[in-house]
């Protein structure tokens, strides 16, 4: 799992039939101080996290395939929790 801030959303209009119906939310991943971390990632989000708020993503895909109902899903990211507050 990954601490993250949500800086937007993506569209497609043509994407795996899994995504049809989701949100997707552009992710940057940061460490615990709130620093980023690589490069931004595209994560399901069925939570409603809005724009700027830290979150906290998973990259089982297991999980999101069950998730979405389609074992052959390429989808690989979700928000899976609303962060209120990091604590040290």
């Amino acid at each position: 799992m990954l601490l993250a801030r949500v800086d937007g959303s993506a569209t497609s209009t043509i994407k795996h039939p899994s995504a049809t119906g989701w949100r997707l939310a552009i992710c940057q991943p940061q460490d615990d101080q709130g620093n980023d971390v690589g490069g931004p990632l595209i994560a399901l989000d069925d939570m409603g996290a809005a724009l700027h708020q830290q979150v906290i993503i998973s990259s089982d895909g297991d999980s999101l395939r069950d998730w979405v109902e389609d074992s052959h899903s390429p989808l690989r990211f979700m928000v899976t929790h609303i962060v209120d507050e990091v604590l040290a």
